[in-house]
């Protein structure tokens, strides 16, 4: 637990240079803040049969500013006990960082790039953190990189990317078969397809967001144990209630609904337990 604690205290701190950088170099125009909260009994893990409850402990800010905007996703997942930590009877816990970076047109350019339904383009980069305490010991690097629509809806947002990937990975098992005092894999490069929406809206009078994210991974290569990998599709969506202003009047502080986590393949495994999730959750949201 205590390489844990370093490894979530690591990702922490790359969380908070990327959020000083950013503020350091161009003031933001709008922004929004919170603190999430997910819970579920039904997720799943690679080659183990059992589901898994989780814990997810949430932080995420975006910010748009004169040139484009930042968004930053912090996950803390804690697993229960179907899901060991490395030599332990108690659940692992996993650190999941993801950063991307938008440059729009309309702000570099002075004019947006509209067509058709398309509002605007945008150009993304960005990179992927994780860290696992289990004996697999998983430490994912990602890169992307690539072209975003960026659809004319009347409220919220609706993004389709197209990136270029990156990704390097570990494994801390023999079975794995990697270099001997190296256990560390580099992927074939990849493409991943990426729709995220937010979109607000009222049902009679209440409040209501839908909001969530597909990516589609195409094949990268052969895994750990020389395995060629699969496609990979991750989906995660939920349905949110204002419960802040239908209770006391505070817009946007509050949230509280239902999600569901669609996964197939997870993370290019295939032909074993545990690849493929069906999740329900309960989620919580706080915005400062």
């Amino acid at each position: 637990m205590l390489q844990s604690n370093r490894s979530v205290a690591k990702c922490l701190t790359v969380a908070a240079l990327v959020s000083s950088t950013s503020a350091v170099a161009q003031a933001a125009t709008w922004s929004d803040t919170f603190v999430g909260y997910r819970y579920g009994t039904q997720f799943t893990e690679p080659n183990n049969p059992e589901n898994v409850e989780k814990h997810i402990l949430q932080f995420t800010h975006v910010s748009g500013y004169s040139l484009g905007q930042n968004f930053f996703n912090l996950d803390v997942l804690q697993s229960n006990s179907q899901d060991p930590a490395n030599n332990s009877d108690s659940g692992a816990t996993e650190a999941y960082l993801a950063y991307r970076h938008q440059l729009h047109g309309g702000g570099v350019l002075n004019e947006p790039i509209a067509f058709g339904p398309v509002r605007d383009m945008a150009l993304t980069f960005g990179f992927d953190l994780n860290t696992k305490n289990t004996g697999f010991a998983p430490r994912k690097r990602q890169l992307v990189v690539g072209p975003t629509l960026k659809f004319d809806v009347p409220r919220g947002f609706v993004d389709l990317s197209l990136f270029y990937s990156r990704e390097w990975n570990h494994c801390g098992l023999p079975p794995c078969g990697l270099p001997e005092n190296q256990n560390s894999i580099s992927f074939d490069p990849y493409y991943q397809i990426n729709l995220a929406w937010g979109l607000p809206f009222k049902a009679a009078t209440l409040p209501l967001k839908f909001q969530g994210f597909y990516n589609y991974n195409s094949k990268k290569g052969n895994d750990y144990f020389g395995e060629a990998t699969k496609p990979e599709q991750l989906m995660r969506t939920s349905l949110m209630l204002d419960v802040g202003q239908v209770a006391w009047g505070a817009e946007n502080s509050l949230w509280m609904g239902v999600g569901y986590e669609y996964w197939r393949n997870k993370f290019g495994n295939h032909s074993q337990p545990g690849v493929d999730t069906d999740a329900m959750t309960f989620n919580l949201e706080w915005h400062f």
